[in-house]
C-alpha cells in the first residue's frame, strides 16, 4: 500500500543545505516527509537522478494587467507554471483600475480566481487624492503588502507618492506588520535628466541610461529607508540595479531598521553595453539595465547575503509598445516568469554560488516577506507541496516556441540554459509536465497573510 501520494527523489535544494539522493514525499497536497536514501512507496513515484528539486518559486513582482486586453492572469499564471513559479504576487497598477480600496481588491481576487493556474497574492496601493485612509480596509481584504512610487509614471495608473503622503502611508501600515514596497526613482532628478537627454538629441539605446543615472535611484532609496526608520514600518525597495543600493540597505539594517532590497532577474542577466545596445526598447526597464560590471557586483551582493528577494517585475507588453526607435518612447518592463528560475540557477552555477540561494531568494524569503510562510515558501512538513524540478538538459530559450507566453518576444531569447524546468507541482498536483501546462484556469487560489496578531500567537 502506498504511504504517500507523490514521492520525488533527486538533489533536494533547501535554503541551508543540499541533500544529494534526497526525496520529498507529499500527502494531501502538503509536504509530508523530507528524507535521504531509499524513498518510500507512493501512488506516484519519480526517481529523478541528478535533477534538482526546489520549492516552487514565489515571484514577488508581477504585472498581469498593465496593458488592457493583453496578458491577464490566464497568461501570466501559465508562464509562471511553465517556469516553476507556483505563487505570483501581482502589482496594483492595472490599466484602468488602481487597486486602492477593499472593493478593488475584492474585484481583482474575483477576476483572478477564475483565470489563475497557480496561486496568487496581491499588493495594494493608494490614490493620492484619498491619502492613506483605505490602508486598513485593504489589509482586512487580504493584501500581502503595499506598493508606492517615488516617481510618477502616470498620474492615474502609476502615481508619484510625495514624501508627506509616503510618511502617512508608512505610519498607517506599520501596526499591521506588512511591508511598504517602493519604486525607487527620485521624481525631480529623473525629470531633470530626461530633459537633459532629450536636449542632447540622443534617442537611441543610450538614452534610457542617460535619463536615469545611478543618483536617481540612490536619492530615492534614502528617502524610502528614512521614512521607514521614522515610522517603524518595514521598508522595501522593490528593485535595485546598483550594488551601492544594497550597501545602503545594509547600513540601515545595521542600525536596527527593517530595510530590504529586491533584485530583478534582468539585473542579474542583462547588461547595457551588449543587451540594451542589441535589443533597444525590448530592454527598456525602470530603473535601467546597467553595465556588465554592475551585473557582477550584484551577484557578489547575492553571495554576501545582501539581496532579500529575486523577482521578475514581469510585464508582457505587446511588441508595438517596445519597438519604437526613440528609446524613451517605449513602455518599460519585460516578461520573465517562464525563465526566472533557470536563469538564476545558470548564473549561480557559473559563479560558484551555492544553489541554496535559489531556495532562499525565490521561495523562503518571499514567503516571509509577504507573511505567507504559514503555508508557502519551503519544502517543510505541513506546508503546501509547491515544487519545481529542474533537469540537467541544455536548452536554448525560445519564448515564441514554448507556447506559454502571450507575447512571442523576450529579452532572454537565445540564452543557453544548463537546466530546464521539467515539472512544476502546485499543492501536490502536477501543473506543468516539462512541455505542457496542465493546470487549468481556476486552479490557482488567492493566498493572504496571517494577521500580525495570529502570527504573534495572540487571540484575534
Amino acid at each position: 500500500m502506498a504511504d504517500f501520494d507523490l514521492v520525488l527523489q533527486g538533489t533536494v535544494v533547501l535554503p541551508d543545505r543540499i541533500v544529494e539522493a534526497g526525496y520529498v514525499a507529499v500527502l494531501g497536497g502538503k509536504i509530508a516527509e523530507i528524507g535521504i536514501g531509499v524513498p518510500p512507496a507512493a501512488r506516484e513515484r519519480h526517481l529523478l537522478g541528478k535533477a534538482l528539486i526546489l520549492p516552487g518559486a514565489i515571484d514577488a513582482q508581477v504585472h498581469s494587467l498593465s496593458q488592457k486586453d493583453q496578458e491577464d492572469f490566464i497568461w501570466s499564471t501559465r508562464s509562471a507554471a511553465a517556469g516553476g513559479v507556483t505563487t505570483i504576487v501581482d502589482m496594483p497598477y492595472d490599466e484602468g483600475n488602481l487597486v486602492c480600496s477593499a472593493e478593488a481588491v475584492r474585484r481583482k481576487v474575483d477576476h483572478a480566481s477564475r483565470q489563475a493556474r497557480v496561486d496568487f497574492a496581491l499588493y495594494g496601493t493608494v490614490n493620492p487624492e484619498e491619502g492613506s485612509k483605505r490602508i486598513r480596509e485593504m489589509v482586512d481584504a487580504g493584501v500581502a503588502a503595499f506598493k508606492f512610487s517615488t516617481f510618477g509614471t502616470d498620474p492615474k495608473r502609476f502615481p508619484r507618492i510625495p514624501p508627506a503622503l509616503l510618511d502617512a502611508c508608512f505610519e498607517a501600515i506599520a501596526p499591521t506588520g506588512l511591508t511598504a514596497g517602493v519604486h525607487n526613482e527620485d521624481d525631480e532628478a529623473v525629470r531633470s535628466y530626461i530633459e537633459a537627454t532629450k536636449a542632447s538629441g540622443i534617442t537611441d539605446w543610450r538614452a534610457h541610461g542617460l535619463s536615469r543615472p545611478p543618483i536617481t535611484e540612490l536619492l530615492a532609496m534614502h528617502t524610502i529607508f528614512e521614512t521607514g526608520a521614522e515610522t517603524g514600518c518595514p521598508a522595501h525597495v522593490v528593485h535595485c540595479s546598483l550594488g551601492r543600493g544594497y550597501d545602503i540597505a545594509r547600513a540601515y539594517r545595521r542600525d536596527g531598521f527593517e530595510a530590504t532590497v529586491e533584485c530583478c532577474i534582468h539585473y542579474l542577466t542583462l547588461d547595457e553595453e551588449n543587451d540594451v545596445r542589441r535589443l533597444g526598447g525590448k530592454a527598456k526597464i525602470n530603473p535601467p539595465i546597467r553595465p556588465r560590471a554592475e551585473v557582477e557586483t550584484l551577484w557578489r551582493k547575492v553571495a554576501e547575503g545582501n539581496v532579500w528577494l529575486v523577482s521578475t517585475d514581469h510585464v508582457s507588453w505587446s511588441e508595438n509598445r517596445k519597438t519604437n526607435p526613440d528609446m524613451l518612447a517605449n513602455a518599460s518592463g519585460v516578461p520573465g516568469l517562464e525563465v526566472m528560475v533557470p536563469l538564476f540557477v545558470k548564473g549561480a552555477i557559473e559563479r560558484g554560488i551555492p544553489l541554496t540561494w535559489a531556495a532562499k531568494l525565490m521561495a523562503q524569503n518571499p514567503a516571509k516577506h509577504f507573511r505567507l510562510d504559514h503555508c508557502k515558501g519551503a519544502l517543510e512538513i505541513a506546508k503546501d507541496a509547491d515544487i519545481v524540478v529542474l533537469t540537467p538538459e541544455e536548452t536554448v530559450y525560445d519564448a515564441a516556441a514554448s507556447g506559454n507566453n502571450v507575447v512571442g518576444w523576450s529579452p532572454y531569447q537565445g540564452i543557453r540554459l544548463p537546466y530546464k524546468v521539467s515539472a512544476t507541482y502546485l499543492r501536490g498536483a502536477r501543473a506543468f509536465d516539462g512541455t505542457k501546462v496542465l493546470s487549468e484556469p481556476g486552479t490557482g487560489k488567492f493566498v493572504r497573510p496571517l494577521s500580525r496578531r495570529i502570527i504573534a500567537g495572540e487571540v484575534a
